[in-house]
């Protein structure tokens, strides 16, 4: 019989995932664990791996959508494996895979750094927005990331990718086909920046997003791709489906790209409503809304 205990951390077992996601949805995890430091995520992968054990990856839960029935095998959330380098000379800045983007936005802003002003409401980490090559008001990650830090999920030893290797796109790089967690990200800033100045930029970033978003409310931020030249948010809207519900998820009247649990809400609710939003638009517009949202647990098992 396995003990709780692993080597100096803690493993959890049948956890609810509802308080790791922004959504505030999920079912249980089988097993999970919050690795602080690299050699807590080796060992953990270890010995899932020894125990034949699918292994999941969670950060922020910002963009993630857990099914209501959980995830088998291990769930590691990367929430408390956090911290950073800052060169204010270089511009070169290295972040843990769990830092979170917001509180990383501002050290930035800080040291007078400019290249992350527009990341600042972005409610995720900065390996996740690495990999989803998260974006906002015009800036993506793609522009700043400079070289990423790997480990496969499956044996083998960290390595690193260039940013030439990542294959970026909107909303996409390779490492959403690839078993990899992200140890750490390093980006190229532009120094020589009046820190007040940079500062003043991101907290007015920061208000922008807050008054035009459900900010306040759980939702996993923006639900759909934008169908280029058009605006997903707009589709939804000129249908007049702001403030549509099934069951406990709805529509937000202030944003119809996010959709936002109202209390009560589960998984299956949010899937279905996602599923109406993208029937009605394809029926309408002819265009087939891509979801932004990462989908686990949900049939066929991922």
């Amino acid at each position: 019989m396995l003990p709780n205990k692993l080597k100096g951390f803690y493993l959890e077992k049948n956890i609810s995932l509802s308080r790791f996601t922004t959504l505030r949805v999920g079912g249980q995890a089988e097993w999970l664990a919050e690795p602080t430091n690299i050699d807590e995520i080796e060992k953990l992968l270890f010995w899932a791996n020894n125990k034949k054990l699918p292994c999941q990856i969670i950060g922020a839960g910002s963009n993630l959508l857990i099914a209501d029935a959980g995830i088998k095998g291990l769930s590691v959330c990367l929430r408390k494996f956090q911290g950073s380098k800052i060169n204010a000379v270089t511009g070169i800045v290295e972040a843990a895979g769990g830092e979170p983007i917001p509180a990383l936005a501002r050290k930035t802003a800080k040291a007078g750094l400019h290249g992350l002003e527009w990341a600042v409401g972005i409610p995720g980490t900065a390996g996740g927005a690495a990999v989803m090559n998260a974006g906002a008001q015009g800036g993506s990650f793609a522009e700043i990331v400079k070289s990423i830090k790997v480990l496969p999920l499956i044996g083998g030893s960290p390595f690193e990718i260039k940013v030439e290797d990542l294959k970026y796109d909107y909303r996409f790089s390779l490492l959403q086909k690839e078993k990899l967690i992200v140890l750490s990200t390093q980006f190229q800033l532009q120094t020589g920046h009046d820190p007040s100045q940079i500062t003043k930029v991101t907290n007015n970033n920061l208000v922008h997003r807050t008054t035009t978003q459900p900010y306040h409310q759980p939702s996993c931020g923006s639900v759909f791709r934008n169908p280029e030249p058009f605006k997903a948010g707009q589709l939804i809207e000129e249908l007049g489906l702001k403030g549509h519900k099934i069951g406990g998820a709805e529509i937000s009247k202030i944003h119809a790209n996010f959709i936002v649990n109202t209390g009560n809400a589960s998984a299956k609710d949010i899937s279905n409503l996602i599923e109406f939003i993208q029937e009605k638009v394809q029926t309408e517009h002819g265009l087939l809304l891509e979801p932004e949202v990462k989908k686990l647990g949900f049939y066929p098992i991922n």
